[in-house]
């Protein structure tokens, strides 16, 4: 490695790696109180919020790992993989939040899917005292992370499958052990996924930390007495008191000690099974009933239609509260419409235009870095600081919030645009750089060999070659951030100092309140801004078609 190399790679490292490690340090720094240990071990809620956070986090990051386990065995074997992955740009896009809301306004008692069965099956004239959300049990926030959780990790293993030396190489490998007499599922079991779950890991802790630690989808969909014990830190944290407020630093401790023994428990779990998956018993498994291809509605398992489904009729209700007038019940549709709460978002267009700047700004800064950190750092530096970089991803986010907050008092930040954009940037960036990394480490090498000998340089390597090639991964690094960004709510809620509102922010809150066609309006946003970058995505990174004029100018 030259010595500008060198440069411009250590360059690169302190932008980033020093911000986080900075906000890491801040972070745990605040656990120090020994008076804050002693007030929240004698405070009555946070063991049964513990093991609410406990109970959700598990619950749903198990439930989701099978089921996206269960999906891919299903395209995979059946070849019907890339038409699976069509659906997911709008799951992934949906914020947790707007989800959050939707299903809200579909399972309430008086929800769309009450009303739908009111009066005449049954009986009810009135909304009855069912608990379907804010649940004491949680299974309401179990769902919601589950359905939103599955899109993630099957988009994350798809990127594993960009790369065309693995998907080939397994492809031959599952069509050997299927020549040795396994089943097509068996074989996938036994060859392809014991692969492809290592390459999982990152995304996986990512999900972990998530149910583990959300606060803003809690907020929403979660139990509230006593609620998760990320929902009771950031109570505390919001207190005036600073013995309260160091409590609430001391439970995001309690929290990141979860997530480290959860995601090491998980790990050696994933160990021990891949060392008995080795020694296999000899069975085959069931063949197929039949050979004949499937056609393309029924490849697809009935599993992924219902997972849409879900998701389309949360963006309905959405949709239809956020024009609801008078809508009393049990009326399945309201008594007039209305476009009010729309006026009144572009009455607030000023938070639209903060959100898009924000997320515009974070995703490209995250994709610049990205590409020239995977451009120029040497492989064993990338892996070895991997860890470093996904900090923001594995820390609770009540607990990454103190130190971002204090970071930015200590930098004179708080409460500035850009104090916010780095705060939106540092989030961003490990999303972006976990979706592109398995496609741009994957690039085949000979491109560059060919670029040489013909006599060309690196710059036209990279310019000519190498990101036009690349460009469909590139542009969906880049909505991945954008997403993310639009998605922030405490990071904005703090930095921020309640200077700059964005959808997120002003969805969550409104979520508290009665407001209903103001929150889904504000909901329908959130989810309307990421698609628009998804779709900008798709459209940027289609794959080139050649016409007559072109292939006549080339030869």
């Amino acid at each position: 490695m030259t010595t500008l190399r060198r440069v411009a790679v250590l360059t690169l490292l302190a932008v980033v790696a020093l911000p986080v490690l900075a906000t890491a340090a801040m972070a745990l720094g605040a656990l120090l109180d020994a008076d804050a240990w002693q007030t929240l071990r004698h405070d009555s809620q946070w063991r049964r919020a513990l093991g609410l956070s406990l109970w959700t986090g598990l619950a749903s990051t198990m439930l989701a790992w099978w089921c996206s386990a269960a999906l891919l065995a299903q395209g995979f074997v059946r070849r019907s993989l890339g038409r699976l992955l069509r659906g997911l740009p709008v799951m992934l896009a949906t914020p947790h939040a707007a989800f959050a809301i939707g299903l809200v306004f579909l399972v309430a008692p008086s929800g769309w899917l009450l009303r739908l069965f009111s009066p005449w099956l049954t009986g009810f004239d009135f909304p009855p005292p069912w608990p379907t959300t804010q649940d004491p049990w949680g299974l309401g926030l179990i769902v919601a992370l589950v359905a939103k959780e599955i899109p993630f990790l099957l988009w994350t293993a798809a990127t594993q499958l960009q790369r065309d030396d693995v998907r080939r190489r397994w492809q031959t490998e599952h069509a050997i052990a299927q020549t040795l007499g396994y089943a097509p599922h068996r074989a996938f079991w036994c060859v392809v996924w014991p692969q492809l779950a290592p390459r999982l890991f990152w995304p996986l802790m990512a999900v972990l930390a998530y149910g583990l630690t959300v606060v803003d989808l809690a907020l929403v969909i979660g139990p509230a007495a006593p609620p998760t014990l990320a929902v009771l830190a950031w109570q505390w944290l919001q207190d005036a008191d600073l013995a309260i407020n160091a409590q609430g630093a001391a439970a995001g401790g309690v929290l990141a000690l979860a997530v480290l023994l959860v995601g090491l428990g998980w790990q050696s779990a994933q160990q021990a099974w891949s060392t008995l998956s080795r020694h296999t018993s000899g069975r085959r498994g069931r063949a197929p009933l039949t050979d004949s291809a499937p056609n393309q509605v029924a490849s697809l398992p009935w599993s992924f239609f219902a997972l849409a489904g879900l998701y389309g009729a949360v963006l309905l209700a959405l949709a239809v509260g956020s024009v609801a007038g008078v809508w009393p019940f049990p009326q399945l549709w309201p008594e007039r419409f209305t476009a009010q709460a729309w006026a009144s978002v572009w009455d607030s267009r000023g938070t639209v235009f903060n959100t898009l700047g924000l997320a515009t700004a974070s995703a490209g800064l995250a994709l610049a870095w990205s590409v020239a950190w995977l451009e120029l750092a040497p492989r064993r530096w990338d892996s070895a600081l991997r860890p470093v970089l996904y900090l923001p991803l594995v820390l609770p986010a009540v607990l990454w919030v103190v130190g971002l907050y204090a970071l930015a008092l200590q930098w004179r930040l708080e409460a500035q645009w850009t104090g916010l954009l780095v705060a939106h940037t540092l989030m961003a960036l490990p999303y972006v750089l976990l979706a592109l990394s398995p496609a741009y480490l994957g690039f085949d090498t000979r491109y560059a060999q060919l670029n040489a000998s013909l006599g060309h340089g690196r710059w036209t390597l990279l310019w000519r070659v190498k990101w036009p090639l690349l460009r469909r991964a590139l542009a969906a690094s880049a909505a991945v951030g954008f997403a993310v960004s639009v998605a922030q709510y405490l990071p904005t809620l703090y930095i921020g100092a309640g200077r700059f509102a964005t959808v997120t922010t002003e969805a969550v809150t409104l979520a508290s309140g009665a407001q209903r066609s103001l929150t889904s309006a504000y909901a329908w946003l959130q989810f309307v801004l990421p698609v628009l970058g998804f779709a900008l995505a798709a459209w940027v990174g289609r794959p080139r078609r050649f016409t007559v004029q072109d292939q006549a100018h080339i030869q």
